[in-house]
This record gives structure tokens, sequence and C-alpha cells, in this order.
């Protein structure tokens, strides 16, 4: 609230600097005419012509209220007034300096010359003030003086209005890389919940395997079972409900990382919902200090869900080793006759493939000559 009073208070002040500018402009320049009228000029007109001199003065200044609308047409008229009547004197140069800082430099020098003239005019007509040749080198003086000032105000205009549009161009396109950014880490997030989803839900496939081969010979089972799948759709809904809320609302702002899972807990849950799983895991890359921990806990998530829903029964291997400049990770299960065909895009494995080579590593994935699936992915750590 208060930026919008500073700035509805700026825009008034911008509206009433330009009509007490245009006034004081006005007023100094009918001011100039008469200090030159009555105590430049040495021959001055007399009697009732002093009077319309004023008069005429008064109208040519009040001409200056429009020099910005049409800065060479009222430069020109004023030239003109200025030739025969004094007090017109110096409006007519303030006219001059508008054409200088608003038109090329050609028009403000053929306008100068037309104010040369028009002084050389008045001088023919009160010939006592001085000599010509004063009158001309006083007037070509003022006359490039003015336009000199005018045209250096009208060049620093133009580098102010140059650095404007690039200061604005500059924040525009810093907007749109902040918003790119933002973007690009909904998707970050949201393609991992996503991961997460599928997870939990081949989880729960799982434990609904088991429970459907217990049957009701053993309540014990069926009751702790049923209990893991009722926490697991748990989990699954609350990822969800990230994923939508993300999705649905892009203003919202994203929720910090509340830390990197383990992938040991991870391979445990999977043998606790029945899956064989066969791990090999350097527990210096299995927590936080390392910078890619959270990159590998996604390559092995995505393998162990692919080997539930595509291999169910048979064995996955889990192999995650740190090497000095290097973190390798390894999923294979086999294929053969195990293998079914589930519901699947592969997106999983294009974004840890996109997300591999962010970072400066690689991932692979097909089946080997022996008959199984292999992830591998390969990723820097130092």
């Amino acid at each position: 609230m208060q930026r919008g009073t500073e700035q509805g208070i700026r825009g008034l002040c911008h509206r009433i600097e330009p009509g007490a500018r245009a006034a004081l402009v006005v007023l100094a320049s009918f001011a100039g005419g008469l200090a030159l009228l009555f105590l430049v000029l040495e021959q001055r007109p007399d009697g009732l012509w002093r009077y319309v001199d004023i008069g005429v003065g008064a109208v040519a200044c009040l001409l200056l209220l429009i020099r910005r609308r049409a800065p060479v047409l009222v430069a020109i008229v004023l030239a003109g007034v200025a030739a025969v009547f004094a007090t017109a004197g110096v409006a007519n140069y303030v006219a001059l300096f508008a054409v200088a800082r608003r038109r090329r430099l050609e028009v403000a020098f053929a306008v100068a010359i037309i104010d040369i003239v028009a002084a050389l005019v008045f001088w023919s007509l009160y010939p006592a003030n001085a000599s010509v040749s004063l009158t001309v080198v006083v007037n070509v003086a003022i006359a490039v003086a003015v336009v000199a000032w005018g045209a250096l105000q009208q060049t620093q205009q133009d580098l102010v209005e140059v650095y404007r549009d690039r200061a604005v161009r500059i924040e525009r396109e810093q907007e749109l890389r902040a918003e790119r950014i933002r973007m690009a880490e909904r998707e970050r997030i949201a393609q991992d919940m996503h991961d997460s989803v599928a997870h939990y839900a081949s989880l729960i496939a799982l434990y609904g395997g088991g429970l459907e081969v217990a049957g009701a010979t053993d309540p014990r089972t069926v009751s702790e079972t049923g209990r893991t799948i009722r926490q697991t759709a748990g989990r699954a809904l609350d990822e969800l409900r990230t994923v939508i809320g993300i999705l649905r609302d892009p203003s919202e702002p994203i929720a910090a990382d509340s830390g990197t899972d383990s992938v040991t807990e991870l391979v445990d849950e999977a043998r606790a919902a029945g899956q064989l799983v066969v791990a090999h895991i350097d527990h210096s890359v299995d927590g936080t200090e390392c910078a890619v921990a959270e990159d590998v806990y996604r390559i092995v998530q995505e393998g162990l869900t692919n080997a539930r829903k595509h291999a169910p029964g048979a064995l996955v291997t889990v192999d995650v080793e740190r090497l000095d400049d290097a973190v390798l990770v390894t999923i294979t299960n086999p294929t053969g006759d195990a293998a079914i065909k589930a519901p699947g895009n592969r997106i999983g494995l294009v974004t840890l493939t996109e997300r591999a080579e962010a970072i400066g590593g690689s991932f692979e994935h097909g089946e080997t000559p022996r008959g199984e699936f292999r992830i591998h992915g390969r990723l820097p750590c130092e």
C-alpha cells in the first residue's frame, strides 16, 4: 500500500512539474525580453509602438507553450517576430533550443541561421544599438551555444532512454529466467513424486499379491499386511496431493525437501513387501553427505519399481559403488519367462537419463546378452 501511495505522489508530481516549468519558461522569456527592451537597447521603440512591442512580445512568449508539439514552426514564427519586436528577442532563442533538443542538427542550424538573419533585420531598424559586425558575432555565438546545448541534451536523453530500455529488458529477462527456473524445479519435483507414487503403487500390488497367497489361513499375517498396505497407500496419497497441488497452483511456493531418503531403507522396504533383493551398498553414498545421494536414490527406486512391474518374483541385484571421482549405480534383474508386459511409457528412465546428463554423468538401460534387464548410472562425485 505504501508503494502504491508513493507511485501516486510521484505521478502527480510528474503531471504538475511540466506545467510549472512551462510557465516559468514563458515568464523568464518575457522578463528577458523586457530587460532587453528597457535595459540593453540604447535605441528602442517609443510611444505607442513600445506598448505594441510589449503586447506582441507577451503573445510571442505564450507560443513557447506549444514548442514541444511543433518546435520548428514555433521557432520560425518567433524569429520573424523577433526581427521587429525587441521583447521577442529571448523567446526566439528558447524556441531554437527546443528545435536543437528534438530535431536533427541540420534542422537546428537552419533555424539558427534564420535567427541570425532576424537579428540583422532588427539591427537595420535600430542601427544605433551596435555595429553590424558586433551584432553578427554576438548572435552567431548565442545561436551556436544554444544549438550545442540543445544537441547535448538530446544526446543525453537518448542515452538515458537506451539505458532505461536496456534495464527494462534485463529485468524482463531476469524475470523470465527466474520463471523458467521455477517451472523446471516444479517439473523436477512433480517427476520425483510421480516416481514415488509409482513406487508405492507397486509396493501395494506386491503386498496385495502376498495377501492373496496368504488367504485366511494366517490372520496375523493378513492383519499386518493390511496395516502395511494402508500405511503405504496413505503415503502414496500424500505424494499425489503434493503433485496435484504443484500442477494446479504454480503460484504456491515450492516446499523445501525434507532430506534425502536412504537407499538402505528403500531396499528394506522392498524386502518387507516380499521382493527378492540382493544389495551391495557403499554407505558413504547412502546419506546427505554425498552430493548425488538423491540421484542415487531415484535410480534405485526406479530399478526396484520396474522390476516389480515387469519381472515380479525375480531376484533383483542392487550395486552402489563409490569410486574416487564417481558413483556407480547398477540394478539388474532377469527377464526371460518371468518378464511381463505392464503399462508404462518409460518416462522414468528418460527422466533419469536427463537428470544424470544434467550433472555431467551418464545413464544407460536395456537388456543384456545374458537375458537380464540392466540399468546403470555413473554420477560424478568428488
